[in-house]
């Protein structure tokens, strides 16, 4: 069992993390006093030397940046493929689950998409070619059909581009998601999570066309910058998250600690970039504005969710508790126990638990008594849950078990997803 050192490595490498917005304390010296004579006669046989200070230009610290972004590029991309190709595989192979055995059909080549065509797809396309005909479809946020609708310009189908956004999204997710790990963590660790995620049992939602692919990689996005102290990339991305799916509003949460701690709690060290964090709600609001100028209801996204009757469904919702509970046990081992995180990095624990909630309580909808449709698939935003993952991962038959299991689930629940079973 990994001790609660697992951690200090972590630590060690976010000490730059937090500088901006922190004073430095002087370096103190020996206390013993120095010989007056010989200290002067020193100086006096001694040159003055002083080095200019190397201030490195602006060309140089974006090629650094821009290397170190392709870096995280070269080091996701033998998952991203893996993963895709496991998927191009089951996808071929699960046109055998409806074809009888010894039949003489045969199956056009396109076919092999459009059995990815399932479920709320078929609510963002309606919504990216005709736009919100109805209050219940503004249960899903605009900005991954605005997409769809923007991209049709290129692909003249809005399914074909709904793909393409969520598997670029998913590349883009999994780069910012192994940077941000790797910066506050350390290489393996970063692997390890990418890894993680991507098996996961609902990870193929990644691919299809749901908007969580471009969620998650808006939601890493601003956390990134938040951790960096770039407050007003946070913001940006945090509003644009926002208009993806109304979770992104837990990411004022994780801005304000973040700012807080590295403004050292004190107030009269902020700056004009803290209203940054008013961008994440103000998404939000501008949806509240249009839902109300369209539909004379300003909540009519939160209302629309009594169109799905949840509840509490035997052995199927069983799919969506348990990963649910998983996730809730390591929110908690991001507080307590041998993988419990640092304060400098309980930004990652209280995001996670917030979302974790908010996924619980909302939405709470029609008869049902408990909301947990989907709630599988809504785990895979609870991004934090997954570097305290990767950290029981150190262990190699913990390793092992995690990607064999998991894995055979995301067979079996994509499957069942590309014959038209409702899955999560």
């Amino acid at each position: 069992m990994p001790s609660s050192t697992n951690y200090s490595e972590g630590s060690n490498n976010s000490s730059s993390v937090h500088t901006q917005g922190l004073s430095t304390p002087a370096v103190q010296t020996g206390d013993a006093p120095a010989d007056k004579d010989v200290s002067t006669s020193t100086a006096e046989s001694i040159p003055s030397t002083s080095t200019p200070e190397f201030v490195p230009d602006k060309d140089s610290v974006a090629k650094a940046s821009w290397k170190s972004w392709y870096a995280a590029l070269k080091n996701v991309m033998p998952v991203y493929v893996a993963v895709h190709l496991a998927f191009f595989v089951i996808t071929c192979l699960s046109v055998l689950f409806v074809l009888k055995d010894f039949a003489w059909q045969s199956a056009k080549i396109y076919t092999l998409w459009q059995s990815w065509h399932r479920w709320d797809t078929g609510h963002y396309l309606s919504i990216a070619v005709r736009g919100y005909d109805a209050p219940w479809r503004t249960a899903f946020f605009p900005l991954y059909p605005l997409l769809e609708r923007v991209l049709m310009v290129l692909t003249h189908n809005p399914f074909t581009a709904g793909l393409l956004i969520s598997n670029l999204a998913g590349l883009g997710m999994l780069i910012v998601f192994y940077r941000l790990v790797k910066e506050d963590f350390d290489h393996e660790r970063a692997l390890r999570t990418v890894l993680y995620l991507s098996v996961f049992p609902t990870a193929f939602f990644f691919a299809s066309g749901y908007n969580e692919s471009l969620f998650l990689f808006l939601s890493l996005l601003s956390f990134y910058f938040m951790r960096r102290g770039s407050w007003w990339l946070a913001g940006i991305s945090g509003f644009l998250a926002t208009l993806t799916r109304s979770a992104g509003l837990l990411l004022l949460v994780p801005f304000c600690y973040e700012y807080l701690y590295q403004h050292q709690f004190r107030l009269k060290t902020f700056r004009f970039d803290v209203l940054a964090g008013v961008l994440i709600p103000a998404g939000l609001a501008l949806f509240s504005l249009y839902c109300f100028i369209r539909f004379h209801d300003p909540l009519a996204f939160s209302h629309a969710q009594a169109y799905w009757n949840q509840s509490f469904q035997s052995l199927r919702n069983l799919l969506d508790l348990i990963p649910d509970l998983l996730i809730l046990a390591l929110i908690v081992l991001s507080f307590v126990g041998p993988w419990k995180l640092p304060r400098n990095f309980w930004a990652y624990g209280f995001y996670a638990a917030i979302l974790w909630l908010f996924l619980q309580l909302f939405p709470v909808a029609g008869n049902g008594l408990y909301p947990l449709q989907s709630t599988g698939r809504y785990m895979l935003e609870v991004f934090p849950a997954f570097i305290i993952l990767a950290g029981i991962g150190k262990s190699q038959t913990f390793h092992m078990s995690y990607v064999m299991v998991s894995g055979a689930m995301l067979f079996f629940l994509l499957t069942q997803f590309l014959t038209g079973h409702w899955v999560l």
